[in-house]
């Protein structure tokens, strides 16, 4: 662990922790949504969960054998069930699979239960992480740049919508980790400053209540 996310974290703990919400990495295959994840786990002290193998656990069969056996929708809908129920217990880091947030109610949970965080690499970067791996069975459908940039196309614009986004270089698990606990310091900053008020004004309707109520 470098020294710069040792600092980053524990200011962020003395701020920040423990936090309401559980955090989700979601991306693209590759990205490094679980190296990342442990990393956030370990200096937040939470619970880190991947979800590809919390769905493997759940259906007694690896991923790979998911799709071959039932197909994609099988696979889809069994994804939705395990992280809804994931994000319903206590706080944790996630780590969801690539197509996890194209579900509409995935990303209601999501919005609910926590707050995500998008990894973005490049192209070339993905295509070496995921180069001679073979339990991908999206990249086992044809030429994997292609496939790459299909997928860009149709997740792409739905990732964007996550609530904060980590251009993921060349510099590794520990970079990518500092700047998400930037990210999130501002982004729960933000979500508090924006709250104040109306708890300013909830707090003078009260009073204001108080006084119309209270005898002359």
């Amino acid at each position: 662990m470098t020294p710069e996310l040792k600092k980053r974290a524990k200011n962020f703990r003395a701020k920040h922790a423990p936090l309401a919400k559980s955090l989700v990495l979601v991306g693209h295959m590759g990205c490094g949504k679980s190296t990342v994840g442990r990393r956030l786990a370990q200096v937040l002290d939470m619970p880190f969960v991947d979800a590809d193998q919390a769905i493997e656990e759940s259906a007694g069969q690896s991923i790979a054998d998911i799709f071959a056996t039932h197909g994609e929708p099988y696979f889809r809908d069994g994804e939705r069930r395990v992280i809804k129920r994931l994000l319903e217990g206590e706080p944790i880091v996630l780590a969801t699979g690539g197509g996890a947030m194209m579900n509409e109610q995935t990303q209601a949970n999501m919005r609910d239960a926590a707050v995500s965080i998008w990894l973005k690499p490049t192209l070339e970067q993905l295509l070496a992480r995921t180069a001679g791996r073979t339990h991908r069975p999206l990249l086992n459908s044809g030429d994997p740049k292609r496939v790459f940039r299909r997928l860009f196309k149709t997740r792409d614009p739905v990732y964007k919508t996550a609530d904060i986004i980590v251009r993921s270089g060349k510099e590794g698990p520990d970079v990518a980790a500092a700047i998400a606990l930037k990210r999130l310091s501002a982004f729960l900053d933000a979500q508090k400053a924006a709250q104040e008020p109306n708890a300013t004004q909830e707090a003078a309707k009260d009073a204001s209540r108080q006084e119309q109520e209270s005898p002359s």
